[in-house]
This record gives structure tokens, C-alpha cells and sequence, in this order.
């Protein structure tokens, strides 16, 4: 940051500074503030005027200061980070120089925008209800929407004085789409008669209706139509008998007409899929975890629907091979805003960081209220911002014990919106981890809490780990399996009691192969099912080779065996993945008794040859020899052989035209008898 211009205002002197940690964290050009939004202001524009970037630490005034900079035309990069509610306002405020530091430093780290897909709502609603509550919804939003309500199973629903939109009696069977694209299918539809009078009287029902609109509005109070429903864009659900819920489906209906960009979360390499080969499935951790059922089976990948996409990320957490990457930012974007903040903290002086990690709807004002209202985080504890904690894979957890922390921790809703069982896999597998390397048990743990009081508790409970002997200093770079590669190798080697290996639970996305080599024939089908290249062969000999560090426990080899011969190991063997490829099998090529080109295994081709000869009719005799022969030659001098000798070494023999020789040896042959 030497080239970068840092302001940090002590908020009217409401918390203390500390300018020697800040400058030594920081690195650059520190400027202390005591009121930077108002009598200060004139210094924030001339340093605009120096074109160097700046760094200020206040989130609440950002606006002013961009409207500022937007005034002065100067083009200078401002970012901004929250050191107030995060560490200012804490009974630890006194100690908490060094993670001002650290979150002044990471705030300049860039990070990538993510992209967008287009979304357009023409205003096409559907009001699913039982009651009069629907209808009334339906009159609401008819001065904003094209409305139709739809009845399921009504009991007595009074009929409209004018028909202003339609009211239908049907069941949604299934539903799918999203904002701008629904698709329902309805069952026991029907259309109101006119004469209705007292009640709203249907006509004959039919099944097998179908609806499509572009936005809908559920206040059934049943099953919802959708899983994960708070996640699915366009869909708006109420409790009927919730007032207070109700109104606010209809006002936030009202709103969606027009066009939209939606976040694109994940970025997807179909190639790099290890979901099914030959139609035979291996990896399905994807599709066992979406929430909203936005992937789905496509041949020997999967694929995921942008639009439905809620953004949880667990796709990308749980993904070995790196086809799946979250985007919102990207995992080395995030790691080296990490590497950054861990730096910073340590060079300021900090120590036993304990890394918090939450969102920005939930967690942010838990935080907030905490250093509000309460005792505020502790001096250690510096919080990450991320769009959804559920995002974040074991590749970030052992980076960030290689970098130096003693703890991590994640924030969660007391009750999430969706299952957080890939997330509590991958703390798990990161604790494991922690625990074998000599980090120390219970330092990766998940908070869930709705309450500012107990997440101040819980994180003042933490007992910090060892930290790394010498942290590292990597910068990551590349896809999530390079990433994930050079974590954890760091991780080991930063680790205060390291070992060669450690043994995962069945289902790790890590490990390696037991392989009975003796009844291995090197059919190579593993070789043609494995998607990440873990095994390979060579064409120069017969030979299995196996790289430990690519295998991701997909199973699609154990599976594709011929002579089932290889079982999954699952676990992180640090010397193998240091190592280079080993070979599994190699055995001496046979070569063609023809042309002499190595083809196939000597030992495979004179078992077949065991086997058939003096044992099958077909090679016996002179005949049978010269197709043992073929047997012995590679496929282009077989066929050669073939079309040049008149023969098929498949076929049966044939029987020879009769001569006046032949019946002259029986009649001699049978007189000498006689």
C-alpha cells in the first residue's frame, strides 16, 4: 500500500487510533481524522487532487465522499472499510490497532465484479390462494399488474361486482422457472360461472392445465410450490393469516415489472465435471446439496440454471475438481484479500487472529448491534464479509491457518434458510485437518445465532490455537484445484507437528486408490473413466500411473473396473501429494511377430494364447496354428495377414472339393481292408 493514501477518523474521538500500528500494518501514508465527513472534508479532496489512490475508513459517509469525488472529476480509486462498528466501539477498542490495520489493508485488495444474466418481468401474476385474502391481494395488485387469481380447492369466495381480473378455481401440481418464467401445471381447473351469486360457483374441472407467468405470489399457507422458496427469484410466499406478511408480498409484487440483471454465482467448466462417464454416475455432491434444484443431470456433467442459481455457493464449496467456482468474488480473489488482512494484522503486531467470517444481510448488522449496543468484537476477531458463508471451501480454511490464523469462525442465521450440511462437511474436514497438523482440535466451528448478546459471548469463549511455526506468504492464483493444492501443501508445511497423512471420513472429496495390481490385466477402462487425469497411461509401454493429489473420490474407476481390483482410500497423504506420479502396474510389451511394433502385454497375449491353443477346435491343427499366429501380430499385420493368406481367423474350416485321387485312396484303402 505504499502508493496509497489512508484515512482513519477516530468518528468525533468516539475510539481510540492507534498511528504506529496503523502505519506498520497499513504501509503507507496514514492520515488520522477526527471528523473526515465535516470540518476535515477539504483534506479528503486534496488528496484527491495527488490521482493516488485512498483508503477511508468509514463506510457510513460513503456516499458524501463519492459524491465528493464525482465533483472533483480526479478519478482517484477510493474504497472504503468499517473499522467503527468492528473495532472502534469495543471494550478492546484500546488493543485493536492491529486489526484496524489488517481491515484497512484488505478494503484495497480489488475484487472482481461478477457477471449477470438478464431478467425482464412483464408484470404477468398469478395470486395462488384458498380465500377472499387472495382476492383482496388480486384487487390490490391489479392497479399494478396483469392478475390473475387462482383458487385451490375454495370454500365460499363472493363474486366480483366487476370482473377486473380473473379468479379461477385449480391445484398447482408442479411449478418451475423464476422471475419473468414461471410454469405451472394445474389440476382441477375450471372457470367461474357468470350467474354466480351468492358464491363464486365453478364450472367442470379439468387436469392437466397449464399456466405461465412471470411472477407468483403464494398465499395458500400450504407446502410451498418451490424448495429453498425464499431463494427463488419471482416467487413470493405468505402466511394468510399474517397480515403484517401479506402486505409485504403485495408491496414487494407491485415492484417487479420491468428488467433486471441477475448475479451470475457460479461459473461452471462442464469439462472439468466429474459427474458420470459412460453412463455410469461418479461425483453427484452438487446435486446433492442445491437447495433451490438449480442443477440438474446432463450427460457426463451437470448443468446449473443461472436463473434459478440463489447464490448459496455450496456448490462451489463441495466441488473437488474446480468445474463449479463461486464468482461473487472468485476463490483467489478472496484468498488474496485474506493473505492481505493476515499480513497486515501480524506486521501491526497482532496476534491469535481468529477469522470471522459472515454476510452482509444477516451477519453485518449482528455485528453492528454488538458494537452498538454491546461489548463489541474482541481485539483478535476480524470479520470477512462474504455473500454467503456457505460459499466457502476448505481451500480457505487451510489457507488461512498457513497465513497464520489460530481460529476461524462463520456466522449463521439460528434458522438458516436453507441445509447447512455441506458447510458443516467442509468444517469438519477443515478441523480435521487443523487437529492432525498440530493447529489444535475445535478451530473451525459455525455460530448460529439470531442474538447480538451470544455472538459476543461465543466469540469471547474462543481459545485461540497454535498458529503456523512460519506463515505463509503465497500468493494464490489459478482454478480451485490449484488453489486448493497449494493450501494445503502450504498448510502442511506451516504446520507445528506435521504428518505424512491424514485419514478422511468415507465421502472426502481427497484420497487416493487401493489397487490389487496382481489381478490388474491393464484394460486401461479406468484410465478412459477418470476425469481429472489422476490416472494415466503411456504410449510408449503398458503401464498404470496414479497422481494422488488429482483424485477426487468420484469412484467412476472402481466402477468402470472390469475386474473390480480398485477401492477408494479416502484421506490427504501429504507426501504423494509432493511426490511425483507412480506407477501402479507395468509389464513388458509384446511385440508383433510381423512388423515388431509393441502392442498389448506379454503376459496378457500368451495367457489368450494358453487358453486357446490345443483346447478350442478353432486352434488346432496346421490351420489352428496359423491363427494362433494372428493372435500374435498387432491389428494392422492381423488384417494384412488375413487378406494377403486367404484366411479368417475367426471362421471354421471349410471342406475341400472331393477328387478322383480321394475316391482311388478309399476304394485301395477298403479293397486292402476287405
Amino acid at each position: 500500500m505504499s502508493d496509497r493514501l489512508v484515512f482513519a477518523c477516530s468518528c468525533e474521538k468516539t475510539m481510540p487510533l492507534d498511528a504506529a500500528a496503523l502505519e506498520k500494518g497499513c504501509g503507507g501514508q496514514v492520515h488520522l481524522a477526527d471528523q473526515l465527513c465535516g470540518r476535515e472534508l477539504d483534506r479528503f479532496r486534496q488528496a484527491l487532487a495527488g490521482q493516488a489512490p485512498v483508503t477511508v475508513s468509514c463506510t457510513l459517509q460513503a456516499p458524501l465522499f463519492d459524491e465528493v469525488a464525482e465533483e472533483t472529476g480526479a478519478g482517484t480509486e477510493v474504497t472504503y472499510a468499517k473499522i467503527r462498528e468492528t473495532a472502534g466501539w469495543s471494550t478492546q477498542a484500546a488493543r485493536s490497532g492491529p486489526k484496524m490495520a489488517a481491515l484497512l489493508a484488505a478494503a484495497a485488495e480489488p475484487l472482481p465484479t461478477a457477471g449477470t444474466v438478464p431478467m425482464e418481468s412483464r408484470g404477468v401474476a398469478l395470486v395462488y390462494g384458498r380465500d377472499e385474502v387472495a382476492v383482496e391481494a388480486g384487487r390490490r395488485l391489479a392497479e399494478h399488474l396483469d392478475v390473475t387469481v387462482l383458487l385451490s380447492r375454495p370454500g365460499a369466495v363472493a363474486p366480483l361486482h366487476r370482473n377486473e381480473f380473473p379468479i379461477l378455481k385449480g391445484t398447482v401440481r408442479t411449478a418451475k422457472g423464476h422471475l419473468g418464467a414461471f410454469e405451472l401445471r394445474i389440476d382441477d381447473y375450471a372457470l367461474p360461472s357468470p350467474s354466480s351469486r351468492t358464491q363464486l360457483d365453478f364450472g367442470a374441472a379439468r387436469d392437466g392445465a397449464t399456466s405461465t407467468c412471470d411472477l407468483v405470489i403464494d398465499l395458500t399457507g400450504g407446502t410451498p410450490l418451490f424448495p429453498a422458496h425464499d431463494l427463488r427469484s419471482g416467487y413470493l410466499r405468505a402466511d394468510p393469516r399474517d397480515p403484517a406478511a401479506v402486505e409485504r408480498a403485495i408491496t414487494a409484487a407491485s415492484h417487479l415489472v420491468g428488467e433486471y440483471d441477475k448475479t451470475r454465482f457460479v461459473d461452471f467448466r462442464a469439462e472439468l465435471c466429474a459427474h458420470s462417464r459412460s453412463r455410469i454416475t461418479g461425483c453427484t455432491r452438487c446435486l446433492d446439496i442445491c437447495p433451490t434444484g438449480a442443477i440438474a443431470p446432463a450427460g457426463d456433467s451437470v448443468t446449473i440454471d443461472p436463473y434459478v442459481c440463489a447464490g448459496c455457493g455450496s456448490c462451489a464449496a463441495v466441488c473437488p475438481t474446480g468445474a463449479a467456482g463461486y464468482a461473487l468474488p472468485p476463490g483467489d480473489a478472496l484468498m488474496r484479500r485474506l493473505r492481505v488482512l493476515m499480513r497486515a494484522y501480524r506486521t501491526a503486531g497482532g496476534t491469535d487472529a481468529v477469522v470471522l467470517f459472515h454476510d452482509g444481510d444477516h451477519g453485518e448488522p449482528l455485528i453492528d448491534a454488538l458494537g452498538r449496543h454491546g461489548e463489541g468484537l474482541p481485539a483478535n476477531v476480524l470479520p470477512v464479509r462474504v455473500n454467503e458463508v456457505t460459499q466457502l471451501g476448505p481451500e480457505v480454511f487451510a489457507a488461512l491457518f498457513a497465513y497464520g490464523a489460530a481460529g476461524i469462525r462463520l456466522l449463521a442465521r439460528a434458522r438458516p434458510k436453507h441445509d447447512l450440511d455441506g458447510l458443516h462437511r467442509t468444517i469438519a474436514l477443515a478441523d480435521t485437518l487443523a487437529a492432525a497438523l498440530g493447529y489444535g482440535a475445535g478451530l473451525v466451528a459455525l455460530i448460529e445465532t439470531d442474538d447480538p448478546d451470544a455472538l459476543g459471548a461465543a466469540l469471547r469463549d474462543i481459545a485461540p490455537g497454535r498458529t503456523a511455526v512460519t506463515p505463509a506468504g503465497f500468493v494464490p492464483d489459478g482454478g480451485k484445484r490449484e488453489m486448493l493444492r497449494l493450501a494445503f501443501r502450504e498448510m502442511h508445511a506451516a504446520a507445528p507437528d506435521p504428518v505424512e497423512a491424514v485419514p478422511l471420513a468415507a465421502g472426502a472429496p481427497f484420497g487416493g486408490l487401493d489397487f490389487r495390481s496382481q489381478d490388474c490385466t491393464l484394460c486401461l477402462s479406468c484410465v478412459g473413466a477418470c476425469p481429472t487425469h489422476a490416472l494415466t497411461d503411456s504410449a510408449d509401454r503398458p503401464l498404470l500411473a496414479f497422481e494422488e493429489s488429482l483424485c477426487v473420490q468420484c469412484g467412476l474407476c472402481a466402477a468402470t473396473c472390469p475386474e473390480d481390483v480398485i477401492d477408494l482410500k479416502p484421506q490427504i497423504d501429504f507426501a504423494a501429494w509432493a511426490a511425483p506420479r507412480r506407477v501402479v502396474k507395468e509389464e513388458e510389451p509384446f511385440a508383433c511377430i510381423a512388423c515388431a511394433k509393441p502392442f498389448g502385454t506379454r503376459s496378457s497375449i500368451e495367457r489368450v494364447i494358453d487358453k486357446l491353443r490345443d483346447r478350442h477346435w478353432m486352434f488346432t491343427g496346421e490351420a489352428g496354428e496359423a491363427r494362433i499366429r494372428s493372435l500374435m501380430m498387432c491389428d494392422d499385420c492381423r488384417v494384412e495377414a488375413a487378406l494377403n493368406q486367404g484366411f479368417d481367423p475367426h471362421a471354421p474350416e471349410r471342406a475341400k472339393p472331393r477328387t478322383t485321387e480321394d475316391y482311388l485312396r478309399e476304394r485301395e484303402s477298403g479293397g486292402a481292408a476287405s
